[in-house]
């Protein structure tokens, strides 16, 4: 039992709730070591074949930190919050199931680097973004000065990281923050959708694709192009590379098996 999070499970598709709406849905310890376990449950799962994650109510995704757990913090606690936060967000990042955020409103410092944590960012039209952490006197901590240069690119990531500006959905977008804006109303459904369209495709090809995108932009061009063949030679072996193929030529839909 979480006593801080919503896990729905159905037909593959995995809802993760962060529900503290009074608190914005603010992470906190317990939240980060629920959404641990979570994470557990999908990395070993083979129910769960994509994951949605969203905040509970209308006003945010995640609007940060427990600001009253930083206030307190000695320097070996503030390392040790943001190692494990750290931990969970790239263990979620590298579960090889794709990850949708559906963001539903305010998503700033650590609700912001969570959503940079999944794989794909779909943005209501009322979310709003930001790192606000050098407002605060103190840096981001779960993963911002390492992902928000590698989404918008290193002179759009240190704009925002020190001025701890917020910017709207259709900014977010713009910079490549987000990968598409949707009406609040249609937020979940529109993502859900988004997620089961990937999940018709085979599972150890988008595992594939999740893995050498991941390693890669962290390697040389060679050794990057080198994993991706080495990918594609690995995936000739499987069954579903065969029905894929064999479906395409006979004109109808693969039934995929992951296997």
């Amino acid at each position: 039992m979480s006593s801080t999070l919503l896990f729905e499970l159905t037909d593959g598709v995995c809802r993760i709730t962060v529900n503290r709406p009074d608190k914005l849905n603010a992470l906190n310890a317990i939240v980060i070591a629920e959404l641990g376990d979570a994470v557990t449950r999908i990395e070993t799962d083979s129910a769960v074949r994509g994951v949605l994650v969203t905040g509970a109510g209308p006003k945010a995704f995640v609007a940060g930190a427990d600001v009253s757990e930083l206030s307190a913090q000695s320097p070996m606690e503030g390392k040790a919050r943001a190692t494990a936060g750290q931990a969970v967000f790239r263990r979620l990042e590298r579960c090889g199931k794709p990850v949708v955020a559906a963001v539903n409103g305010f998503a700033l410092g650590g609700g912001c680097e969570l959503a940079m944590a999944c794989h794909i960012r779909v943005a209501s039209d009322q979310a709003k973004f930001g790192q606000p952490e050098v407002k605060l006197g103190i840096a981001p901590g779960y993963g911002a000065t390492v992902r928000l240069p590698r989404l918008v690119g290193k002179g759009r990531a240190i704009e925002l990281l020190l001025t701890g500006r917020m910017i709207d959905a259709e900014e977010a977008f713009r910079i490549g923050l987000v990968n598409r804006i949707v009406p609040a109303d249609r937020l979940l459904s529109e993502s859900e959708a988004l997620l089961r369209s990937i999940l018709e495709n085979g599972p150890l090809a988008v595992r594939a694709c999740l893995e050498t995108v991941d390693a890669g932009l962290d390697m040389a061009v060679d050794q990057a192009l080198l994993l991706e063949a080495n990918q594609f030679g690995l995936l000739s072996a499987t069954a579903d590379m065969r029905e894929g193929t064999k479906a395409f030529v006979e004109k109808r839909k693969a039934a995929f098996k992951g296997v």
